[in-house]
């Protein structure tokens, strides 16, 4: 009778401790940030395409389609794991290959705008659509990655289950990050010329 007493007051300890609740968030962020990779693999999926169909445009400018495919090549070579997720270096180092991905992508398509006979190409047409629908997709991923990490992380630092998150390993994650973070903040100077 002692015994199942004391297994009934361990289970309904253990009930209000969160432990429950770190594996299920833990999941979730896991999962979602399977679904941002799963869409980071689209994008890198799509890249050669888009190179191949603008090599296609006699002028185009070498320099620009280099740097997508080694932005590219870089991104897609950096093995990431669960782990990856526990490890802010590692995060920080995936972050920023993805991020160099997308601002080469950015400045292709900028660079697009200077050919008509590209912009005017079907084939060229459907990829963009497809790359901009996938930039969205990888947009949407990452917020929930950031809510689901922004729950476990509440989770971790409120009391009483840091205290389980403690005892059982659990520490916040670490979630995405912006860059250029300063440079965002300031404002941007408008300069409307003086009245004469």
């Amino acid at each position: 009778m002692k015994r199942w007493f004391l297994m009934l007051v361990v289970a309904l300890s253990l009930t209000g401790c969160g432990y429950n609740d770190f594996q299920r968030l833990d999941e979730q962020s896991k999962s979602a940030w399977s679904e941002v990779l799963n869409q980071y693999q689209r994008r890198a999926d799509l890249v050669p395409n888009i190179v191949a169909t603008v090599k296609g445009e006699a002028n185009f400018e070498q320099e620009t389609l280099t740097k997508v495919v080694e932005a590219r090549a870089k991104a897609t070579s950096m093995q990431v794991t669960p782990e990856t997720l526990n490890n802010p270096e590692a995060f920080a180092k995936f972050q920023q290959a993805q991020g160099e991905l997308s601002g080469a992508l950015s400045r292709l398509m900028v660079t697009v705008e200077r050919y008509p006979d590209l912009k005017a190409n079907q084939g060229f047409r459907d990829l963009r659509v497809q790359l901009e629908g996938t930039e969205n997709r990888i947009t949407v991923a990452r917020n929930r990655y950031i809510q689901t990490v922004q729950e476990y992380n509440v989770l971790a630092r409120s009391f009483p289950t840091n205290l389980t998150g403690m005892v059982f390993g659990y520490k916040p994650k670490a979630n995405f990050t912006v860059q250029n973070e300063t440079q965002i903040s300031t404002p941007p100077q408008v300069d409307f010329g003086t009245k004469k």
